[in-house]
């Protein structure tokens, strides 16, 4: 975990419920201790429904209920600041229109942290990352560099009052080259509770149990009761900061 806690963090995911099942115990956290929490969801998950009672009608329906149920567990984290961007969901591209949109978040927030996920795992076990999990993640970490921090690069955010700025952190989830780890043992009842919100997700299933094993399998060689994870990458070094 950082030497002090961080003013200003964004997350950066790609579906509502993704920052819950992944890094919620962290934002509750640092959310506790005073940070800012920006959470940026690229799609509204519009597509998360496999109900042969519904067809693309009920898409709109399905993002503006997604959308509530993310509010909701922002709520129970402690996020100050919750972003829509209202890309398609299962459908999303890396394009420089996503890129300059998630710079311009950057430069206007101007966090001292970005988490996103790892865009190189495709595989993980049994698990196919979703396209879309890689594709935020991509776009994120080119938006943080070398977007974000470099003025001539999109010059018309400039002219939209948006100056560069760096982000010292990048914490990267579901990483393979995890080396660092957050004790969530005092926020992992507000990460289940927050992962309780996207009922339409999660049916009658509780994810509880699991949540738990996974957050203990990863404290259980650091010292922690729960845990969770990253790779995480220094940008700015703290006798360089300059904002």
């Amino acid at each position: 975990m950082l030497e002090k806690v961080p003013q200003t963090v964004m997350t950066i995911q790609a579906h509502p419920d993704d920052q819950e099942f992944s890094i919620a115990g962290t934002l509750a956290a640092w959310a506790r201790a005073g940070a800012k929490i920006i959470s940026v969801i690229v799609t509204s998950g519009d597509s998360g429904n496999n109900d042969p009672e519904h067809d693309g009608s009920y898409k709109p329906e399905l993002a503006v209920l997604r959308e509530a149920e993310q509010l909701a567990a922002n709520a129970v984290i402690g996020v100050k600041e919750t972003i829509f961007m209202r890309y398609p969901d299962g459908m999303l591209q890396p394009t420089i229109e996503l890129r300059r949109d998630l710079t311009r978040l950057i430069r206007q927030f101007r966090p001292e942290v970005v988490i996103t996920g790892d865009p190189t795992v495709r595989f993980s076990g049994n698990y196919i990352n979703h396209p879309d999990h890689r594709v935020t993640a991509d776009v994120a970490i080119d938006a943080v560099f070398p977007s974000a921090g470099t003025r001539l690069i999109f010059p018309e955010l400039l002219d939209q009052g948006y100056p560069p700025h760096n982000v010292k952190y990048l914490y990267i989830h579901g990483s393979q080259k995890d080396d660092t780890f957050v004790d969530i043992t005092e926020t992992i009842d507000l990460k289940v509770q927050a992962l309780r919100q996207h009922k339409s997700q999660l049916g009658k299933w509780d994810p509880e149990k699991m949540i738990r094993e996974w957050a203990a399998n990863t404290a259980k060689e650091h010292g922690m009761t729960y845990a969770e994870s990253y790779h995480k990458m220094i940008l700015v070094e703290e006798d360089q900061a300059s904002d």
